[in-house]
């Protein structure tokens, strides 16, 4: 018979919620037809699926995968319904291993993950399989991969994988990266991230529309005071450099030393190891965040 289309694999697909090699061989054995196709899925238990696809995923685990020289990274959200099935063995163990393939192979987005391969399996495969073993519906939200060429990169995870951090941090000293103060220094990094939810690394990295937002915010709220212009104008931009101080990891106050911000540490730590240190960037999920 002719071969088969792309687009009916992905119907098909689309119908079962069953891997794209599993839709592909059962319309293949149905001579193309859709509708056997569906009935042959159904007799290997591999459409099963599609009744759980639809769902709601409110619990999951965030796993984070470093590489060994820590110049790549990945993070991934894996979701499912019950918080019960987010603590099984299995689920993690499955979580664990779409965060390695995707650190090995950095895919584009989601459509592309789900056709890498595991083993014998996709991981598209892997997660109709998931979806069986465990009974619950089962979906990958999100995943970042970043590439560090002139730094490292660390991670950090907290509260039982409810919480996932990558920073990128950049030096110009190889030693650098393998001195314990700097691999101290990267973590804690990750945690101030963790706990403090900065917006950008810098007040400089802050979109202009969400500054003019506060702007709006804070000059309706001087005008009310009814004190002279100059005097509002001194209010707000107080209030906008206390955002600032709030919301830019840079400015911070440091989690383990609140004397000192976040950037003095960093230039704490470089002195000592004689090198510069900057923060290019980090990535934060949270179960269930954007």
């Amino acid at each position: 018979m002719a071969e088969i289309k792309a687009q009916l694999v992905k119907e098909l697909r689309e119908m079962t919620g069953a891997g794209m090699m599993e839709c592909k061989k059962a319309l293949t054995e149905a001579q193309g037809e859709i509708n056997r196709a569906v009935d042959v899925l159904r007799t290997r238990g591999l459409a099963a699926a599609a009744k759980k696809a639809g769902r709601v995923t409110n619990e999951g685990l965030i796993v984070c995968k470093v590489a060994p020289q820590p110049t790549s990274a990945a993070m991934i959200e894996i979701n499912c319904e019950t918080d019960f099935v987010a603590r099984n063995d299995v689920f993690a163990r499955l979580a664990e291993d779409i965060a390695d393939a995707i650190l090995v192979n950095a895919p584009g987005d989601l459509d592309a993950l789900k056709e890498l391969s595991v083993g014998s399996q996709t991981v598209g495969e892997l997660l109709t399989a998931g979806i069986h073993t465990l009974g619950e519906n089962i979906q990958v939200s999100r995943f970042v991969r970043l590439t560090a060429e002139e730094g490292s990169i660390a991670s950090y995870v907290h509260g039982g994988g409810r919480l996932g951090i990558l920073a990128q941090l950049d030096f110009n000293e190889p030693k650098t990266g393998q001195n314990k103060q700097f691999i101290q220094l990267a973590r804690d990094i990750a945690m101030q991230i963790a706990a403090t939810n900065p917006l950008e690394v810098s007040r400089d990295s802050i979109a202009a529309e969400v500054i003019q937002r506060e702007l709006d915010i804070y000059r309706a709220q001087a005008a009310e005071s009814g004190k002279s212009a100059d005097v509002q104008e001194k209010m707000v931009q107080g209030r906008l450099e206390k955002f600032y101080k709030e919301n830019t990891l840079l400015e911070q106050p440091f989690i383990k030393d609140t004397a000192i911000s976040v950037r003095q540490y960093l230039k704490n730590t470089a002195k000592i190891l004689g090198d510069q240190i900057s923060v290019v960037g980090f990535r934060r999920y949270e179960i269930g965040g954007q």
